[in-house]
């Protein structure tokens, strides 16, 4: 009972179970192999992938694959397609908040042309008192509308999406107000005065 085989019995032992595995069986029946753990299973599955033998290929490869995701994502920003935006941008969530953003003018994206004016003002000597009173309007105006977008914002959230995760939803749409509407990205769908 407890005798050691010979080499014969293994090797015998061995090409039947080489047979078993060979012939296609019947999905009911036991497969008379243990389950591999699931570290063992993914590793075998990261093995089958073709992976270059040399660090130099592998790195090529690598490069040439971040270039493509990169590509798919610059044309999604570009587009709007909803599959190869960034996570950040991705959701119906996310997508009404865009929408929402770029349905109005906003104060804070046009701060860039505003600071630009402003400063060029500040460095005529008598027009400084006028540079610093017009940073405090734009500053003002800037916290005011900010504060109202989010507000508004909120409510419309509350509204349309109670039942799905809107954390981060607001400092994403004040983000976005700061960029002027031709290079926010993904680029605005919507044009200004469209009702949501």
């Amino acid at each position: 009972m407890f005798r050691r085989r010979s080499h014969d019995e293994q090797a015998q032992s061995a090409s039947n179970t080489a047979l078993l595995e060979d012939q296609s069986r019947d999905p009911q029946a036991p497969k008379g192999r243990p389950t591999p753990k699931r570290s063992e299973a993914q590793s075998q599955r990261r093995k089958a992938v073709s992976t270059p033998t040399d660090r130099k290929s592998a790195a090529k490869q690598a490069r040439e694959s971040r270039r493509v995701d990169m590509a798919k994502q610059r044309q999604a920003l570009a587009g709007g397609d909803e599959r190869y935006l960034p996570p950040r941008d991705k959701g119906p969530v996310r997508k009404f908040v865009r929408d929402y953003v770029d349905s109005r003018y906003r104060v804070a994206e046009f701060f860039l042309p505003l600071a630009v004016v402003i400063l060029v003002l500040s460095i005529a000597g008598s027009m400084q008192d006028l540079s610093l009173l017009l940073w405090l309007v734009v500053i003002v105006a800037i916290v005011i509308d900010s504060v109202v977008t989010s507000v508004l914002l909120r409510r419309q959230l509350r509204l349309r999406f109670a039942d799905k995760n809107t954390k981060g939803a607001t400092a994403y749409a004040l983000m976005r107000t700061l960029q002027m509407r031709r290079l926010r990205l993904p680029k605005p769908q919507v044009s200004r005065g469209t009702k949501l």
